[in-house]
């Protein structure tokens, strides 16, 4: 093969992709051009540890802490309460594990439709002998609250429901939920809620303290950030047993140096949900009824 046809090829494949249209975004979204801006900036620019002491070290440790007031202030939460991750997977891994290795009780409750990157660690601490409860949803995929609530037991210490199915898009009856393990810990008995909201991220509000949601999960590439960014909101008070050891970046759960790079994508990702996710959110709906429109005309 010679260069030029090479050359040839590569054409034919860029015109190509211009014709594409995309329509796959609960799996990955395009990072949006200020995003990438900002990212590129950290990279070439703010290329400091931030635990450093030193003036590009104190730079990128501002460019943190600015992201992480950012992303706090998408679900109404304090930035304290922001732990930055690799990812979702990581963020329900962190909120499951680190939840039940604190906790006396061995038994955990979860939804027969959860993404494996919950179900996965959950069916492996069955494996070592804890009880995990997956309960089944109606035909539209949602969750009964009185489920929930006739599945707990004096040793539940975990609840982890998701916030919108990956799937089919249900959203579950989170406010609902949150309020029934209230009252339980109003018994003195309390159960830890974790919620994975990495599809709902952008797309409807997020409210953990009004719901009583002590862990949720976030993920960047869902939002137009980067990938290989997460964030698991922590809230005050809750306990967690680290994954890793070995550093004592944020608040000593999740060790090792940042990845500024992508944190300042994600911070970015949420200043632009901040700006202009309710009106980007009516827009996907109205395209949404457009094409359901569409299709039942067919």
């Amino acid at each position: 093969m010679t260069l030029d046809t090479v050359k040839e090829a590569i054409v034919r494949y860029d015109e190509s992709m211009a014709r594409e249209i995309y329509l796959d975004n609960a799996a990955t979204t395009a990072p949006d051009p200020a995003v990438v801006s900002a990212m590129t900036r950290a990279l070439t620019e703010e290329y400091g540890n931030p635990s450093s002491l030193h003036g590009k070290g104190l730079r990128a440790e501002r460019l943190v802490t600015a992201a992480r007031g950012l992303v706090a202030q998408t679900l109404a939460v304090g930035p304290e309460e922001i732990i930055f991750t690799s990812g979702g997977t990581e963020s329900n891994a962190l909120a499951i594990r680190g939840v039940v290795a604190r906790a006396r009780g061995r038994h955990i409750i979860t939804s027969a439709i959860e993404h494996s990157s919950v179900l996965t660690p959950l069916r492996r601490l069955a494996a070592e002998g804890y009880e995990v409860t997956e309960l089944p949803v109606d035909r539209n995929g949602r969750v009964a609250v009185d489920h929930v609530v006739a599945a707990m037991r004096p040793d539940t210490v975990l609840v982890s429901i998701m916030a919108v199915n990956n799937e089919i898009g249900t959203i579950e009856p989170l406010r609902e939920i949150g309020a029934a393990l209230r009252r339980r810990s109003s018994d003195g008995r309390p159960i830890a809620f974790h919620v994975d909201a990495v599809q709902a991220w952008g797309k409807i509000p997020l409210r953990p303290r009004e719901w009583s949601v002590d862990l949720m999960s976030l993920s960047g590439h869902k939002v137009h950030g980067p990938k290989g960014c997460g964030v698991l909101y922590v809230r005050r008070g809750v306990d967690l047993m680290p994954l890793l050891g070995g550093g004592e970046q944020e608040r000593g759960l999740r060790p090792g140096t940042e990845n500024v790079p992508g944190i300042v994508g994600l911070g970015e990702a949420a200043r632009l949900i901040l700006e202009s996710g309710e009106a980007a959110a009516a827009q996907m709906a109205a395209l949404r009824d457009r094409l359901r429109s569409g299709l039942s005309g067919i």
